[in-house]
């Protein structure tokens, strides 16, 4: 299922994938998944369009267990995860969740995502997979999953 080096066909399965939320979380996820692109020059934007939410992983290789960030949406807002956030430093208490590795930001607003305290974790989410990025070919992006069952993408 996986499409090739951001072949026009993984563009266009992502803006079609996209165009299923509302404009506003649309345009949310186009921002920060711009922005996460910029961050992730080297490596793999693996896509999942699973039965609750869609996203976008950037990862050190093909595999899942690579992913370092991901930026998801879900029907009223967009989320960004940080696969280690358990480990980084979280000075103004952003990050959310109990689990043993994943911890998460609701991005609201959408420009948090270009604040200080988002950019600093970002940084290290990156540093401490600085010599596996920089091994990783040029970002490219793959089409991980598409479930057929999915709840509606839209707000009721």
């Amino acid at each position: 299922m996986g499409a090739g080096n951001n072949t026009a066909s993984a563009r266009s399965q992502i803006a079609t994938f996209i165009a299923r939320f509302t404009p506003e979380v649309a345009s949310e996820f186009r921002t920060v998944r711009a922005h996460l692109r910029k961050l992730f020059p080297r490596g793999y934007e693996l896509v999942y369009d699973n039965y609750n939410a869609f996203g976008c992983g950037y990862s050190t290789t093909l595999l899942n267990s690579g992913v370092l960030v991901s930026v998801v949406a879900y029907p009223r807002w967009v989320s960004l995860f940080f696969f280690d956030g358990r480990s980084l430093a979280d000075p103004q208490g952003l990050l959310q969740g109990t689990g043993a590795r994943v911890r998460s930001i609701r991005l609201r607003p959408v420009s948090l995502v270009k604040s200080g305290a988002v950019s600093a974790l970002l940084r290290q989410a990156i540093a401490a997979h600085k010599s596996e990025l920089a091994s990783a070919p040029a970002l490219s992006t793959r089409i991980k999953s598409i479930v057929a069952k999915q709840l509606p993408r839209r707000p009721a």
